[in-house]
C-alpha cells in the first residue's frame, strides 16, 4: 500500500518505512505527526483518488531530525544602473519516517506486521524441521558406527592371532639355526685344541746332526 500526501506545497509518494525530507514542521524530533491531505491511496489493484482529498484516509509519521537543505544563490541586477544583489539561502527541513497508512480502518502497518509474523513462523517451522532431521541423522550415524565396530572386532582378533603365530614360526627356525651354528663353532674349537695337544714338538735326530756336521766347512789351522 502506498499514498500520495501534500505538505509544504509539495506532493510526495510514501510507503510504510519511507524516510523523506519535507518543509519544516512545528514538531520536535521523536514526536508523531499526521497528514490529513491524502490525495491518493493505492492498495494492490485498487486505488482511491481524492477530490481533492481521500475521505477516511490518513498518514502518520515520526520526526527523525531537523536538517538544512543545500545552499541556493539568488542574484539580481539592473542593467545600466550598477545595481547588483546576491543572496544565499538554505531551507530548514524536517526528516520524517512514515509509520502507517490508514484507509477505512485498514492499516498498512498492521498488514505488514502480520506478514512478517507469518514469515517468522514459517522460518521457525523450517528451522525446527531441520533440527529434528539433524538429530535423526546423528542417531543413525552413531548406530551405523556401532554396528561396524561389532562386525570388525572378530576379523581383527583372527588377524592378530595369525600374525603372532607367524612371528613365532619365523622365530623358531632362526633359533635352531643359531643353535646349530654355535654348536659347530664350539666343536671346531675343541677339535683344534685336541690336535694341538696331540702333536709334540719335533726334535732334530742324530743323523740330521751328523749330516749338518759334514756339510759345514772345516777350519784350516795355520
Amino acid at each position: 500500500m502506498y499514498a500520495v500526501i501534500e505538505t509544504g506545497g509539495k506532493q510526495y509518494r510514501v510507503e510504510v518505512g519511507t524516510e523523506l525530507e519535507v518543509e519544516l514542521l512545528e514538531a520536535a524530533p521523536g514526536e508523531a505527526v499526521a497528514f490529513d491531505r491524502v490525495l491518493l491511496v493505492a492498495d494492490g489493484d485498487a486505488a482511491s483518488i481524492g477530490r481533492p482529498v481521500v475521505a477516511n484516509a490518513s498518514v502518520s509519521a515520526e520526526i527523525v531530525r531537523r536538517d538544512r537543505g543545500e545552499k541556493t544563490i539568488s542574484f539580481k541586477y539592473r542593467p545600466k544602473a550598477r545595481r547588483r544583489v546576491k543572496k544565499g539561502h538554505r531551507q530548514e527541513l524536517s526528516v520524517i519516517r512514515i509509520s502507517d497508512i490508514v484507509l477505512d480502518g485498514k492499516s498498512a502497518a498492521g498488514a505488514m506486521a502480520k506478514a512478517e509474523e507469518a514469515r517468522k513462523t514459517e522460518r521457525q517451522r523450517l528451522e525446527d524441521a531441520a533440527r529434528k532431521q539433524a538429530e535423526q541423522d546423528a542417531v543413525l550415524a552413531a548406530k551405523l558406527a556401532a554396528d561396524k565396530a561389532k562386525t570388525d572386532k572378530p576379523a581383527t582378533k583372527v588377524s592378530t592371532k595369525d600374525a603372532t603365530k607367524g612371528k613365532a614360526e619365523a622365530a623358531k627356525p632362526a633359533a635352531k639355526t643359531s643353535a646349530k651354528t654355535s654348536g659347530r663353532t664350539a666343536k671346531a674349537d675343541t677339535t683344534g685344541a685336541g690336535d694341538a695337544k696331540a702333536k709334540p714338538k719335533s726334535r732334530p735326530t742324530t743323523r740330521a746332526k751328523a749330516a749338518d756336521a759334514k756339510a759345514a766347512p772345516k777350519k784350516t789351522q795355520k
